[in-house]
């Protein structure tokens, strides 16, 4: 089996922003050739699978400006530097949506876009929330939560409102573990 690593001969960083980090590297191929490679560097995010009691899915509508439209989404946001994911996903479930919950699980973690960017999602399930409050949404972001089944979740799939990996991955989810709750 033939080794398929690229080793780093020079890496620059040509943008640090609020979110991510922009790397030219120039790469030497499992060939022995050299390539060029643009690498997005992002902290890591979590995302949050909440069930009602009713077994209705929170999520949130809010704009994208990089798509220019506005998408429905489970809550989820960026980690803070050395932030640990769990706390970040009450406090993410919190601020977005107002809930609190008794108990939050690891359901997995995924690379959003592995051919370009280092982001990892971790995903987390609640279906025991509690204290239903204002949400507490950072002075930029703007979302409306919603309450939507399974069902509904599939249909707006299919229309492309749930248009995001994250989501969909969580829609699957609740479908093929939690199939009998409606």
């Amino acid at each position: 089996m033939e080794n398929l690593t690229e080793k780093t001969v020079s890496k620059e960083q040509i943008y640090s922003g609020k979110i991510i980090d922009l790397y030219v590297e120039e790469v030497e191929l499992p060939n022995k050739k050299i390539g060029k490679r643009e690498i997005v560097k992002h902290p890591g995010a979590v995302a949050v699978l909440a069930v009602t009691e009713e077994g209705k899915i929170l999520m949130v509508e809010q704009f994208r400006k990089p798509l220019e439209k506005t998408i429905v989404e489970i809550p989820a946001g960026k980690l803070e530097k050395g932030e640990d994911p769990l706390e970040c996903a009450k406090r993410e479930l919190l601020e977005e949506t107002g809930y609190s919950c008794k108990k939050i699980e690891s359901i997995g973690s995924f690379y959003t876009s592995p051919g370009f960017a280092d982001e990892l999602i971790h995903l987390y399930f609640t279906d025991s929330l509690i204290n239903k409050g204002e949400q507490m949404t950072d002075e930029d972001e703007f979302v409306n939560v919603l309450e939507i089944s399974i069902d509904e979740a599939k249909e707006m799939m299919k229309n492309q409102q749930i248009h995001d990996a994250k989501t969909v991955y969580g829609v699957l989810y609740m479908e093929l573990n939690h199939a009998n709750r409606k």
